[in-house]
């Protein structure tokens, strides 16, 4: 499939060859720390501003798209762009190498987790990065923000969503249906107050590729497919218990997953710790914790889920089960994202012909950052005010973190090794 034209691409738009792009998906995968904000960020930075391999717009675009859908939107981001740049085959390699590199870490901290019990370097490393973490979605708000909000009324819907969702626990779903409502309602009225962040029509568009009915059919006979055939084999070879249940759970909390791994991990902890029982409270804080300072998306804690529902199966490999089960989740987890995205991209510019459609993902962009706010402000929180009282020295090295983020916008890379310097130097000097 051929590259989908971009009639917002800017005078230096270059063509990444499949292998570049490759290259470029994996160091994202190996560098996308900070959670989608810091994520979305990266995408940002490199994608539209410095390799221009995509427009502000469709870029723009996009990420309303993958924000209405279940499942982490990052990740649903970096396929979509994937696939307009090289097709099926593109999407699929960039979501896949999104995640690669994380589950890779995930599943080496589970078995320290599980085997040792004791990572206090390991914990070091994480609590240092945590400040710069709260950093780089802090410097993410504005930069998206920026983008968004180009209007009062686009500002103000942020501030509400936030409002609504740190202040009265509104839940992510019903914000995103109020908001997109709301510009939807605004669209019609002829009020241009969310559209103008990046989500106007776009003229020139009538050849893009259209999806068709047939088409949606064999995408989901194939997903049907690919998700019963590897559970069905792990089941045959391995036993129901508790391979079955991992499955189950993974693909559940992968279709209600609206709002990011937030909204759902509620979900699943109760389930793993109350009805399950493969770990305890303690243990699942642990893996939110793992999972908040790798890179990938959040909800690669299910894997850490899934590796101790085999590691405490009562099986005679204990480092087996654990492993399989990890995967089973790994692979429930995403596989959903990657069928959400290929059925619905060639619809995604079509969609914002549409006014009224242009001026509810519009709305839904601006609500987001008013959301993404709200996780700046939760992981502000658990950093500087942790129970032992106000933590001086990590606000100290997320403003330090800020400042060089917004001063030099050094790859994200150094600044995570800064973090992990910064731990450790903590642990060592008993500061």
């Amino acid at each position: 499939m051929m590259r989908v034209p971009d009639s917002n691409a800017p005078a230096a738009f270059r063509q990444p060859s499949f292998r570049e792009a490759l290259g470029y998906w994996f160091k994202l995968g190996c560098l996308s720390f900070g959670g989608p904000a810091g994520q979305i960020a990266m995408m940002q930075t490199e994608l539209v501003d410095r390799k221009a391999w995509i427009a502000q717009a469709p870029f723009l675009r996009g990420l309303s798209f993958a924000t209405l859908l279940p499942g982490p939107e990052a990740q649903q981001l970096a396929t979509y762009i994937g696939w307009r740049l090289h097709g099926t085959w593109g999407g699929v390699a960039a979501g896949a190498l999104f995640v690669l590199p994380g589950a890779a870490c995930m599943l080496l901290l589970s078995w320290i987790a599980a085997a040792y019990g004791e990572t206090k370097f390991v914990g070091a490393v994480f609590d240092g990065l945590k400040p710069v973490v709260v950093a780089i979605v802090a410097h993410a708000v504005w930069r998206v923000g920026k983008k968004a909000l180009t209007t009062r009324q686009a500002a103000a819907l942020a501030a509400m969503a936030f409002a609504l969702i740190h202040f009265a626990d509104v839940g992510f779903p019903w914000i995103v249906a109020g908001a997109a409502a709301l510009g939807a309602l605004a669209a019609r009225g002829g009020h241009a107050w969310f559209a103008a962040a990046g989500h106007k029509a776009v003229p020139g568009t009538a050849d893009m590729p259209r999806g068709d009915w047939g088409r949606l059919a064999k995408l989901t006979a194939v997903f049907g497919v690919l998700w019963a055939v590897p559970i069905l084999t792990v089941v045959a070879v391995f036993g129901a218990s508790p391979f079955r249940d991992v499955a189950e759970l993974m693909t559940k909390a992968a279709f209600v997953t609206f709002g990011g791994a937030y909204a759902v991990l509620p979900y699943v902890a109760d389930a793993a710790v109350n009805h399950y029982a493969w770990l305890s409270a303690e243990r699942m804080l642990d893996g939110m914790a793992l999972a908040e300072t790798t890179p990938g998306p959040l909800i690669l804690v299910l894997q850490y889920v899934g590796y101790f529902a085999g590691w405490n199966a009562g099986t005679a490999n204990p480092a087996l089960a654990a492993t399989v089960a990890a995967l089973v989740a790994t692979y429930c987890t995403f596989l959903p994202s990657f069928l959400f995205i290929l059925a619905g991209a060639p619809y995604v510019e079509g969609l914002h012909e549409n006014k009224a459609i242009a001026g509810a993902l519009g709305a839904v962009t601006a609500a987001v950052v008013g959301v993404i706010l709200n996780l700046a402000v939760f992981l502000g929180q658990a950093v500087f005010l942790p129970t032992t009282g106000f933590d001086a020295l990590a606000v100290a090295a997320a403003i330090v973190a800020l400042a060089v983020s917004i001063r030099y916008a050094p790859p994200i890379h150094w600044l995570v090794l800064a973090g992990a310097a910064f731990g450790l130097a903590r642990v060592f000097t008993g500061l």
